[in-house]
């Protein structure tokens, strides 16, 4: 039996509660509103009522965004009756298709699923089957299926969640690599500030060996601003004689919302075929 399509006025929808995923205003939004503006909305939004009034998205954050810059008053919805438990699993599986998801949003939609994932089972059978950790155990292993890759790797994205912000920030425009993140996840906030501050005035970032061995003196509390500024400080094979861009002088040059990684891949680009092209014109001058 098909679900009946319901138009909702657009002020009468709202954004749902710690959604994980950003809606960013870029080339990707515009042309979903370009499309919206010629062929309409195509695929209704997916939503349930709220108590205060209005209805609350479950699937279609950028859809409702794209249709206020396409200038649209109403959209076709489905109203679905769902807890809020389900109401996050349903939302966190419907963003799996995205195509660029940052790890930032990755780890909290892996962590608000697991968190709803285990609310659920403490109700159901999944609570007559074990221990909490089986339990735990279980939930990972679920949110692992449902979004295809392993129980341990959701568990290191969910580690993502512990790092302050702006060092999760780094994760997500590639100044930090994934796998020193997690491991920096397991500092202090107090030691995280102390190694953002560091990071910041030696413009340097920690390797993997480095931020391992600032998480094993966390543990054994031993890690001050004197060692990881010592830590910080070494020289690495990767950060001699490095030429740095800063991305505010050449951001001007990229699509808006590239991340660091992307200009970086583009600019070793555009150089190799600089170089090829020299190449040629010495071949052609001999």
């Amino acid at each position: 039996m098909s679900e009946t399509v319901t138009i909702i006025p657009i002020e009468q929808l709202y954004p749902f509660p710690e959604n994980p995923y950003q809606v960013a205003d870029n080339d990707e939004l515009q042309a979903i509103a370009e499309s919206i503006r010629k062929h309409g909305v195509i695929s209704p939004l997916v939503v349930r009522l709220r108590e205060e009034g209005g209805y609350e998205i479950i699937s279609g954050h950028r859809r409702k965004a794209a249709c206020e810059k396409a200038g649209i008053a109403a959209v076709p919805a489905f109203i679905r009756e769902m807890d809020r438990n389900a109401a996050i699993i349903a939302l966190v599986d419907s963003n799996l298709h995205r195509e660029h998801v940052l790890p930032s949003e990755k780890a909290w939609a892996y962590k608000m699923k697991l968190d709803a994932i285990k609310r659920q089972g403490q109700r159901n059978d999944l609570a007559d089957s074990g221990t909490p950790d089986q339990l735990g155990q279980k939930s990972r292993e679920r949110v692992a299926v449902d979004v295809g890759t392993s129980a341990t790797q959701v568990q290191r994205y969910i580690r993502l969640t512990e790092l302050i912000p702006p060092l999760l920030e780094m994760v997500d425009s590639g100044k930090v690599a994934f796998n020193p993140a997690v491991e920096l996840s397991y500092l202090s906030e107090k030691e995280q500030e102390a190694l953002l501050e560091t990071m910041g005035s030696e413009e340097r970032t920690p390797s993997l060996s480095q931020a391992q061995r600032m998480k094993k003196l966390s543990a054994d509390g031993l890690l001050d601003v004197d060692a990881i500024f010592r830590i910080m400080t070494e020289e690495k094979p990767n950060q001699r004689e490095q030429i740095k861009l800063q991305k505010e002088s050449i951001k001007d040059y990229f699509p808006k919302g590239y991340t660091a990684q992307q200009m970086e891949q583009t600019i070793l680009k555009l150089l190799e075929e600089w170089r090829k092209k020299r190449e040629r014109s010495r071949e052609n001058s001999r």
